[in-house]
């Protein structure tokens, strides 16, 4: 007889900067069964993630495509005083999509362009 032991799944590791804060966290999110992930949010000194990683462990496949304003991590993250435009619960997602086998890991980029030379909306 084979091995029938559970399979083990890969922890999906995210390092998220989220900018000027500096606030920096790891996010892991491993698989445990075809429509769960559990999610750990670790090394942030931000208090507003912290409360908002003792309320999001776990996430499952219909909670990942509930509409924005009702999704779990947006809602926790609300509840937990983030500031709206944090990317830390979009870097949550982003990690339990990969841990689900719904994506592929690939890095995420906001780029602050300069617009010098260019006119800016006041002068136009």
């Amino acid at each position: 007889m084979g091995d029938q032991s559970r399979p083990k799944f890969e922890i999906i590791r995210v390092t998220a900067e989220p900018g000027v804060c500096g606030f920096s966290c790891i996010i892991e999110a491993q698989k445990k069964a075809s429509d769960l992930v559990s999610i750990k949010i670790t090394g942030s000194e931000c208090k507003q993630i912290q409360r908002l990683s003792r309320n999001i462990r776990e996430m499952n496949l219909r909670e990942l495509f509930t509409p924005l304003t009702q999704n779990p991590v947006y809602t926790f993250a609300k509840k937990a005083g983030c500031h709206a435009s944090c990317p830390i619960p979009m870097a949550i997602l982003k990690a339990v999509e990969v841990a689900m086998d719904m994506a592929i890991p690939r890095d995420v980029l906001i780029r602050f362009e300069s617009s010098s030379g260019e006119k800016s909306h006041e002068d136009q």
